[in-house]
């Protein structure tokens, strides 16, 4: 009896735990960017609170300070924005990454059934050579018993 070509499970479950594996390591380094942008964003808005307009100054290095404060307060603006896009980004990353797990465990779950089937149709088979070597010894026996019989 020819062996049935089958679809190859193991290569396509090797694929799968590699990919959730890739995804798992982008959104390690997603969060890691997050965190980083989230922490830049508090050292600017933290020098940003430390800023004090220079008193008795001339109107010139007052405005100067001034704009520099709103220069210094845009940048914690987009620090912030980056940050929370960063935050974003790590979230998708992170629902990639559970898809692939799911993904992964479907296939593993497919594979262990595959496995039992497997082992059940192999006992199946031993159960019916064992059948069929009783019925053959069964059936030889009545023959025997015929002969002598006759």
């Amino acid at each position: 009896m020819a062996k049935r070509a089958g679809f190859r499970l193991e290569p396509v479950l090797r694929v799968r735990r590699a990919a959730e594996q890739a995804a798992e390591r982008a959104a390690a380094d997603a969060a890691a960017a997050a965190r980083e942008a989230e922490r830049r964003a508090e050292e600017q808005a933290a020098a940003l609170a430390t800023r004090v307009p220079p008193h008795s100054a001339p109107a010139h290095v007052f405005l100067a300070a001034m704009v520099a404060s709103a220069a210094a307060a845009a940048d914690v603006t987009a620090a912030r924005a980056t940050a929370q896009a960063s935050a974003e980004q790590a979230g998708l990353l992170r629902a990639r990454w559970t898809a692939a797990a799911q993904q992964t465990k479907a296939l593993e779950k497919l594979r262990e059934r595959h496995l039992l089937a497997r082992h059940h149709a192999e006992l199946s088979a031993e159960e019916r050579a064992v059948d069929d070597l009783v019925t053959a010894r069964h059936a030889g026996a009545d023959h025997a018993d015929r002969e002598h019989a006759d």
